[in-house]
Order: C-alpha cells, then sequence, then structure tokens
C-alpha cells in the first residue's frame, strides 16, 4: 500500500559493512527516510523487537536533524511509533502512560498532515498505523481514529485509483485493504461494496482477494477479522536497496 519511500546515503561503504553495522547508514541520500526507518518500526509492530523499534525512534530524531526536507514524513513516522507505545501501554492498564503517548500520535499525525497534506507517504504512515492499532485502542477513540484511517486512504485511493490494477499486489492490496476496512469501521456500507467488489475485480487471486469473498459472503466475518496486511514488510527490504545502490 505504500509508495514509500526513500531517503539517502553515501554508497562509499561495502555492503559487507552496511550489514555489519548496527544502524542503517543514514547518510546515504538515494535512500528515502520511509526506507530507513519502515523495517526497525515493523520489527516493533509485528514482532515486540523493541530493540530494533527504540533505534528507529533514535534515527527519526537524527533524520529530523538532517533532512529538514522530510520534515513531514519523520513527523507521520513519529506518530506511528507513539501509537504502537500507547497501545502497549492501555494493553499494560498504563492510563497515564497511554494517554501521554496518544496525545503525541495526534499531534504528530496533525503536524505531519498540516504540512503536507496530500503526500502519499505521510498518508500511508497516518493510514497504515490506524488500520493496525485503531481496534487496539481503547474503545472511545476508535471511532475518531477509523474516521481519520478512511480519510488519510481516500488521499492515496484519489491519486492511484486509475492504475490501481497495474500496482505491485502487496500496493494494491493494501490500497484496498485499507479503504475497504475503513469503510467497514466507519459504516460506510456503499464504499465498502465498492472496495470490496474491487478488490475481486483486481486481486481475487490473492490473500487480500480471498478475504475480501469472505466478507462479501459473510459479512459478520468482517467484525473480527483484518483484511489489511496480508503480506506486509518482510524484513530484509532495506539490505537489499542497499545491496543494489553498492553496485551502481
Amino acid at each position: 500500500m505504500r509508495s514509500i519511500l526513500c531517503a539517502l546515503f553515501v554508497a562509499s561503504l561495502a555492503i559487507n559493512a552496511y550489514a555489519a553495522s548496527p544502524e542503517p547508514p543514514l547518510d546515504e541520500k538515494r535512500l528515502s527516510v520511509h526506507t530507513l526507518v519502515r523495517e526497525d518500526v515493523f520489527a516493533g509492530w509485528r514482532s515486540n523487537d523493541m530493540e530494533r523499534f527504540a533505534r528507529a525512534e533514535k534515527n527519526i530524531e537524527l533524520l529530523m536533524q538532517q533532512r529538514p526536507q522530510s520534515k513531514a514524513a519523520l513527523l507521520a513516522w513519529k506518530g506511528a511509533t507513539n501509537i504502537y507505545r500507547a497501545v502497549l501501554a492501555t494493553e499494560a492498564g498504563d492510563d497515564e502512560k497511554f494517554q501521554h503517548h496518544f496525545d503525541q500520535t495526534l499531534h504528530f499525525f496533525a503536524e505531519a498532515k498540516k504540512l503536507a497534506s496530500r503526500d502519499v507517504g505521510v498518508s500511508a504512515v497516518v493510514g497504515g498505523s490506524y488500520v493496525m492499532f485503531a481496534d487496539r485502542l481503547p474503545e472511545r477513540h476508535r471511532a475518531q481514529a477509523w474516521s481519520d484511517c478512511y480519510d488519510s486512504y481516500l488521499v492515496m485511493w484519489k491519486l492511484q485509483e486509475r492504475v490501481v490494477g497495474k500496482l505491485p499486489v502487496h500496493i494494491r492490496g493494501e490500497l484496498l485493504g485499507g479503504m475497504i476496512q475503513s469503510s467497514q469501521r466507519t459504516g460506510r456500507t456503499e464504499e465498502l461494496d465498492k472496495y470490496l467488489d474491487k478488490m475481486l475485480e483486481v486481486s481475487a487471486n490473492t490473500r487480500y482477494g480471498r478475504m475480501a469473498k469472505k466478507w462479501k459472503e459473510d459479512p459478520q466475518s468482517a467484525l473480527d477479522t483484518n483484511i489489511s496486511c496480508k503480506t506486509c514488510h518482510a524484513s530484509g527490504r532495506l539490505e537489499e536497496k542497499l545491496a543494489r545502490l553498492s553496485g551502481e
């Protein structure tokens, strides 16, 4: 779902040096900030690897200083890291810590959208964060979270609707998955049917399409299942990009 994206380094080090480094080479100028921090964020989100997650938080702060032109994207990632910390806090029963991190989430997302309201990368980070965690927020926050999620995916949809069938499986699946899930969670029944049909049209023989078929046949199943993140963010992409860059 994310045509996100790239912030850059110098390719003066050999790939073996990169692989041995405990942190990404933040001076490389051909990779976006999204590429540089995404894998470590997702290591926390999906595997609870908090060491790598903390590294992502540290690198976001470093990149804020080094890449002022990418401030909007980095603010979105700051929101993304805070929403996970908020979820962990509420699940641990720490209401004060939850509120701190959730307030930070809302602040950073709002600032990112203020700077770049139609940026695909910002919208992807905000929307993807809510897809991952809106259902794990305290119930009083879920409706607004899903509403914000829908708005973020709609930005991406308007930019990519005409070419959605030509996008890679992961990107079109995540884009439509986000539209479907946020439509369902916000009670947009007409939109839900529209995006389910589109998913079946362009991704029928994928994990996304099979889940869309299930939702169409059994609407009740949508209440406690997730149609997004079916081919999500395998690790190693950053290393692969660095390997390609080192050969140029």
